[in-house]
């Protein structure tokens, strides 16, 4: 009888991975396919509306600028109020968003209490829930408010920072909650043993540690606050120069018939959203890296 060691035979891994690459690609070239036609439909300029000759050929460089959708979206007062909206309230919405999410993280990762489970399922509503419902149960709710609240709320800017910070927080809650678990609690229990108090132990030994994981938070609050629709288009209205957002603006945009003005308007929403994914990318990289 041979005394020699069987000899295994070694597969291949590349099958396997060609597989999950050929997946992976497919998904991320339509990603790449979408933002590339938005960027090809506005270098195209079909109908874009073109200033002046003599003001083109005297500055060119303004022509640049300008005789473009982005451009002219720009020009148009209407679009740099929903600008400056979008900025502020999904700003507001994500800060609202991580006073909530931390808190509630922490309790549902470290923490077993009667209720848990169905707390887990509510805070996932926003999440399953179409937007429009969302804005709407809002609206309801609202009605059993007095008067003088529903006159201040509904239908005006607070509204909007209210609607994209119900959904948001939802994504924000659960960014914490993953954060938190990965967290060792032993050095909390350290420093408790140590004298500190929950306060003290929280602010001096956990918060550093979930910093990425807050910056995580809330950029995702924050991109999915700037994309919002449904809530703010039910509960807060899509009226030109008081409760028009970026996302509201590619839908009065298309009700017109402005093409042109819906693309440029996305194409400004889609570039606010990587400038801030990829600043917050290698910022969270550098955390993680401390």
């Amino acid at each position: 009888m041979s005394t020699e060691p069987k000899k295994y035979r070694v597969h291949s891994d590349r099958p396997f991975y060609a597989v999950l690459v050929v997946i992976s690609s497919t998904y991320f070239l339509l990603l790449a396919s979408m933002l590339l036609a938005n960027g090809a439909y506005l270098i195209g300029g079909a109908g874009t509306p073109t200033i002046s000759e003599p003001w083109s050929q005297a500055h060119p460089i303004m022509a640049l600028l300008i005789d473009n959708p982005v451009g002219a979206a720009l020009a148009d007062p209407n679009i740099r109020y929903a600008v400056y909206l979008s900025l502020v309230t999904c700003t507001i919405s994500s800060i609202l968003s991580l006073w909530v999410a931390v808190p509630l993280g922490y309790l549902l990762s470290r923490h077993k209490f009667f209720g848990r489970n169905f707390l887990d399922a509510m805070l996932d509503i926003p999440i399953v829930l179409p937007p429009l419902v969302v804005g709407l149960s809002l609206l309801i709710l609202f009605q059993y408010f007095p008067e003088f609240i529903r006159e201040n709320v509904v239908y005006q800017i607070p509204a909007v920072v209210l609607g994209q910070f119900v959904v948001a927080s939802a994504f924000a809650v659960r960014t914490m909650r993953a954060t938190f678990e990965q967290i060792d609690p032993r050095n909390e229990q350290v420093a408790l043993t140590l004298g500190c108090n929950r306060f003290q132990a929280f602010g001096w030994v956990i918060l550093p540690e979930i910093r990425p994981g807050l910056l995580t938070a809330a950029t995702l609050a924050w991109a999915r606050s700037l994309g919002e629709f449904g809530p703010i288009l039910v509960f807060a209205g899509a009226t030109r120069g008081k409760t028009e957002v970026l996302s509201t603006s590619v839908f009065l945009e298309l009700s017109i018939g402005n093409l042109n003005g819906a693309v440029a308007v996305s194409f400004i929403m889609i570039a606010a959203a990587v400038v801030v994914l990829v600043i917050t990318r290698i910022w969270g990289s550098r955390n993680l890296t401390l």
